[in-house]
């Protein structure tokens, strides 16, 4: 009289890029009493946005929270999806994709790359710290003539408030 819980049918509902497709599974649960009631099991579906390296841009998914672990396992969206052999992909979004970035590193690799020696790279580190020393200091000039100026207008005449306020309505 006490079956153990077999499901009745199984439904395939939301995939992952892979096989990590969950089912939507429903079955009979019996109670001491031998009453049925059926339960669902839906898997945890989550609509991602995942950046890819490759293609510089995000990309909209939706995945399961297994499937975000094995992505982050993977070292990102875009070598998880490189990793996967063709057989595996469920979906056809992640076959689309995954031939996307094939197509893109296959020409990236036809790309010529250049290396600087240590010597420039040195010089490059040097005129960028340079860079931003000076952009430090044109900023700190800037905001120390802005308070000068915001002080002369309201300690000048001795009347701080009105003076400034009266400027204002005047200058609008």
């Amino acid at each position: 009289m006490y079956a153990q819980c077999t499901p009745l049918h199984s439904l395939l509902s939301d995939f992952s890029l892979r096989r990590i497709a969950k089912k939507h599974v429903i079955q009979n649960i019996f109670c001491n009493a031998g009453d049925r009631s059926r339960r669902n099991w839906k898997p945890n579906v989550q609509e991602k946005r995942l950046f890819s390296y490759v293609l510089d841009r995000q990309i909209r998914v939706k995945v399961t929270t297994h499937a975000l672990r094995c992505i982050d396992k993977a070292g990102g969206i875009d070598e998880y999806l490189l990793k996967t052999p063709y057989h595996k992909m469920d979906t056809e979004m992640g076959v689309f994709w995954k031939a996307k970035m094939e197509k893109l590193y296959e020409e990236q690799g036809k790309m010529e790359v250049v290396f600087f020696p240590r010597k420039d790279e040195a010089m490059f580190k040097e005129g960028s710290k340079e860079l931003k020393l000076a952009e430090r200091t044109a900023r700190r000039e800037a905001r120390r003539q802005m308070e000068g100026q915001l002080e002369d207008q309201v300690t000048g005449d001795g009347s701080s408030h009105v003076g400034f306020h009266e400027q204002l309505v005047a200058n609008s």
